[in-house]
């Protein structure tokens, strides 16, 4: 099997999965005990928080453990909404969000917001032009992805949040469950305000996350009842997940600083194959994410090429995992392209550290044989 689906899940790290079996059977008291089993289990959440904060370089008081990226965009949009809407009700977010952002956004204007979505270019990027035109007195939130989850498109965050500091009244998200581990960010230099991240993307468990907001920052929550994660996030907290999902992270990071190399070679290799690919159109820029490529093949809907590669032990995806079951057009490269043969017939390659470069070159050649002769049945049946 060649699993290049890293960007719907990735497969949890051993260390991951034995630190949760361990946690779960020796240290299960909720941290809000007063005992002794709840105080252990108050100290291991504590250390996580720690060792995430001291990942990112900030302070443990600004981690909010959530459920995954959905949880935490929402808490994010909603929460920074609820609590500023009395200083205005306009938002700005991009046309190639994940859906956990675009329908947060939409929801809230039944509230009476207002939602301003920019357009990207041919690079999947937001021009600045068109964010300093959208800004109006009444706007209180700019949320902006760092890594797009279809195309790998990296958007300007530092350029964006030095640019919005001379706006304190505007607070900046950015959705990084698809850059972390993979792309470098620096939240207090890039001056972001709410960050969300999630813990099966960087070989941790589905059903765990954390939230950054910057301290000074003030959200309501979406949740009410046991006031945990200083009444930000109510709930008993997974504290096995998350002891789980701090080790994910430590050992994302430390791959990020051995392994990029590894991952650019093996994303190069693929992009020349597929470029060169005659009835091959590749969408992901040069310039893009290390570990994500799409391409279209316009003669071919998505899932036939999907499972064509699948009987050959090779999983990709279509477009982003949280969509692919619903519609099979691709709004980003629809927004990046404005070709529907072409939104309608991508394939999403997503690798991670453990891929191998032979990995890259048989599913290169699988691709190439397909891709023939699919054409060349098509062509009989026409």
């Amino acid at each position: 099997m060649i699993y290049f689906d890293n960007s719907a899940t990735t497969k949890p790290y051993p260390e991951v999965i034995e630190s949760f079996m361990k946690i779960s059977s020796d240290y299960f008291g909720n941290p809000s005990s007063l005992h002794g089993l709840g105080v252990q289990a108050e100290k291991l959440l504590a250390a996580a928080r720690k060792q995430v904060a001291d990942l990112l370089k900030v302070k443990g008081s600004e981690i909010y453990f959530t459920s995954g990226g959905t949880e935490g965009n929402n808490l994010a949009i909603k929460g920074a909404a609820q609590s500023q809407m009395k200083r205005g009700k306009h938002i700005i977010t991009t046309a190639i969000e994940h859906p956990s952002v675009e329908d947060a956004c939409q929801s809230l204007t039944k509230l009476g917001f207002e939602i301003t979505i920019l357009p990207v270019n041919e690079y999947g990027q937001i021009e600045m032009t068109d964010l300093k035109g959208a800004l109006r007195d009444d706007t209180i939130l700019v949320s902006v992805m760092h890594v797009n989850n279809e195309v790998g498109s990296i958007q300007p965050i530092a350029e964006i949040g030095n640019w919005l500091r001379q706006y304190p009244q505007v607070l900046f998200h950015v959705d990084n469950v698809q850059g972390a581990g993979k792309v470098p960010l620096s939240l207090r230099e890039a001056h972001v305000d709410l960050c969300t991240f999630s813990g099966h993307k960087i070989h941790g468990l589905k059903g765990t996350g954390f939230l950054y907001v910057r301290d000074g920052v003030r959200i309501d929550p979406l949740f009410h009842g046991g006031n945990q994660e200083t009444q930000i996030r109510s709930g008993t907290e997974n504290v096995a997940g998350i002891v789980a999902l701090s080790k994910a992270f430590r050992i994302s990071m430390n791959n990020q600083l051995l392994y990029h190399d590894k991952l650019e070679k093996i994303k190069n290799y693929l992009y020349k194959g597929l470029s060169d690919m005659e009835g091959v159109l590749v969408n992901s820029p040069s310039e893009g994410a290390p570990h994500i490529l799409n391409f279209s093949v316009p003669l071919l809907k998505s899932e036939v090429l999907l499972h064509a590669l699948e009987s050959d032990g090779i999983f990709v995806s279509t477009t982003s995992a949280c969509s692919s079951k619903k519609r099979t057009v691709s709004k980003t490269v629809d927004a990046m392209f404005h070709d529907p043969a072409r939104s309608e017939s991508v394939l999403r390659i997503s690798t991670t550290y453990g891929n191998e470069l032979d990995e890259a070159k048989q599913v290169l050649a699988a691709i190439q044989k397909i891709v023939a002769n699919l054409e060349k049945i098509m062509r009989v049946a026409k």
